[in-house]
């Protein structure tokens, strides 16, 4: 907490005093880094950047860790979208306006969202988006790999950073669509952590909430996505309350046999496994907040991320004693 000595200023000093500090912060901290460019060109990918880490393969798109030699060799994410994928993927929405990846993505300024440098097209005409590079482990290998190390003494501090990250996405108007482990990155030594891809995020607007869009981590679907019903950014604070359960106890809400595509019919046809059973010792605010993100009725399901981060407001620990 800031403490300011002296004399206690009035109210409106101290707001001015704090809003001149915030944007000093804000300024020295976006000169340090390399300014974001909507490439009006083409983004040369073998030429610009060494590859150092082996590529990760997704649905639409591949990743690959590089040094890029635009910026001093800095290290960054290399985002390239398979182009046949993305048309097929942006043709549903013929006719809407709809924004592209790279454009939502780098609108989203946040000290919880890995930050977006630049999106343009590779010679090839592939979309290409170039960003931070997150160094710690992903919450998806920490979860399936249940490494306790990272998160001991840390899951109600990152799942409140995750909650305002998705609260920001929520509040510039758009619904993520695809909140699970895989697209939440650890910073190195696992002190805070950072959302990524938006490779599926669409705008919290009548005509992208209609039925029939059926895209998303099946796992960490809501019933109204496997459905088919109307959306709205609800359908993120299912999978992000999912994401929360197994990131305290490594196991699915709906654990079974099944753990592929399929098992997403399960989750609006039988009961989640109780939180507290799983971990007696965890804060019981927090594994209400969690449950209460993932009911299957959307009419019983906590309506907005703000009061998810209300109901965890007071808790400091993950446990109790």
């Amino acid at each position: 907490m800031l403490r300011l000595g002296i004399s206690s200023p009035a109210p409106d000093t101290l707001m001015s005093l704090i809003d001149s500090l915030r944007s000093a912060f804000k300024s020295s901290k976006s000169s340090s880094g390399p300014k974001k460019t909507v490439s009006r060109g083409k983004i040369d990918v073998e030429t610009r950047f060494s590859r150092q880490r082996t590529a990760v393969t997704g649905t639409m798109a591949n990743f690959f860790v590089a040094k890029d030699h635009e910026n001093d060799d800095r290290l960054v994410g290399v985002k390239v979208v398979e182009l046949e994928k993305y048309n097929l993927f942006e043709s549903r929405f013929k006719g809407l306006k709809k924004p592209s990846e790279g454009e939502i993505a780098m609108g989203m300024t946040h000290p919880h969202i890995a930050e977006t440098y630049e999106t343009g097209f590779s010679t090839r005409g592939e979309p290409v988006i170039v960003m931070e590079y997150v160094a710690g482990p992903s919450l998806q290998n920490i979860v399936v790999q249940k490494q306790e190390h990272h998160l001991t003494g840390k899951r109600v501090k990152l799942i409140r950073e995750m909650a305002e990250a998705l609260q920001y996405v929520h509040q510039k108007g758009f619904i993520h669509r695809d909140i699970c482990p895989r697209n939440f990155i650890l910073t190195p030594g696992s002190e805070s952590i950072k959302l990524i891809d938006f490779g599926l995020t669409l705008p919290a607007t009548a005509p992208f909430m209609t039925p029939g869009n059926r895209t998303g981590t099946p796992l960490y679907m809501s019933p109204e996505i496997i459905r088919r019903r109307a959306t709205d950014q609800r359908v993120d604070i299912f999978s992000f309350g999912v994401t929360c359960y197994c990131m305290c106890c490594f196991e699915h809400p709906w654990q079974g046999e099944i753990l592929n595509g399929r098992a997403a019919l399960h989750h609006d046809t039988s009961q989640p496994k109780e939180l507290l059973d799983r971990c007696p010792k965890l804060d019981p605010r927090l594994a209400r907040a969690i449950m209460g993100a993932l009911q299957p009725k959307v009419e019983e399901r906590t309506p907005d991320i703000g009061q998810f981060l209300q109901a965890i407001r007071g808790v400091q620990a993950d446990e109790v004693e």
